[in-house]
């Protein structure tokens, strides 16, 4: 189960990604914003990503204009690995690296074309379980 929230900044972006995960079939639920009426980010950025601390939902997808404020407020989460990507090769990495399980995305930042195959990557991207990556995360977490 997915946890998806973004402010007004991300809510056309959400909208196009939760059209996608739909198409999936993958299970999802809104956090909010549910208008495109300026708000702030602080307050979907923390829903999704306690929830997603909460084991609750396996992973987050966030999205703000830059994707920058709701990453930040997510990673103050304790559990919570946030990463803002730009392009697939970061989402691939931070999968398989860092096991992230909140994606950000800057709905501002990145077309929708884009933002879908980042979210693909993202979701389809395993841990490593590699031991060095297993030990650096337990590094972040201490």
């Amino acid at each position: 189960m997915i946890a998806i929230g973004s402010d007004h900044g991300g809510f056309e972006l959400k909208q196009e990604i939760m059209a996608h995960l739909k198409k999936r079939g993958l299970a999802f639920r809104d956090f909010g914003t549910y208008t495109p009426e300026s708000c702030d980010y602080p307050v979907y950025g923390k829903a999704v990503a306690q929830a997603v601390a909460s084991g609750e939902y396996s992973f987050g997808i966030l999205i703000c204009g830059t994707g920058i404020g709701i990453s930040i407020t997510a990673n103050k989460i304790p559990g919570i690995r946030a990463a803002l990507c730009t392009d697939c090769f970061s989402a691939e990495a931070t999968r398989a690296h860092n096991n992230a399980n909140i994606l950000a995305l800057g709905g501002r930042v990145v077309g929708v074309g884009l933002a879908l195959k980042i979210v693909d990557t993202f979701l389809d991207t395993p841990f490593s379980e590699d031991e060095r990556h297993i030990r650096r995360i337990s590094m972040i977490e201490e």
